[in-house]
C-alpha cells in the first residue's frame, strides 16, 4: 500500500463509513478492525445508557481518520 493520502486509503476510509473496521480490514490490519468493530457495534448497541454511544461514535470517527492516514512500514 501507497503512503498517506493515497487512494487506497481513501477507500479505507470510505469503507469505515458504512461499517467501523472494515477499512482496517481492506488495508489487511485484523486486531484494528476486530476492536474498532467490538467498540463501535457495542457501543451503538447500548445507545440507551448514552456514554456508550458516544465513545463509539468518538471509536467510529477515529476508525475513519485512522484508515485515511495509515502509512505501511513497507
Amino acid at each position: 500500500m501507497a503512503g498517506q493520502g493515497s487512494t487506497g486509503n481513501i477507500m479505507a476510509a470510505i469503507c469505515n463509513v458504512f461499517f467501523p473496521g472494515l477499512g482496517q480490514l481492506v488495508q489487511g490490519r485484523l486486531l484494528p478492525a476486530i476492536i474498532f468493530a467490538i467498540v463501535c457495534v457495542g457501543g451503538y448497541a447500548l445507545w440507551w445508557l448514552i456514554i456508550p454511544a458516544i465513545i463509539a461514535g468518538a471509536f467510529h470517527l477515529f476508525s475513519i481518520i485512522d484508515a485515511a492516514t495509515y502509512k505501511s512500514d513497507n
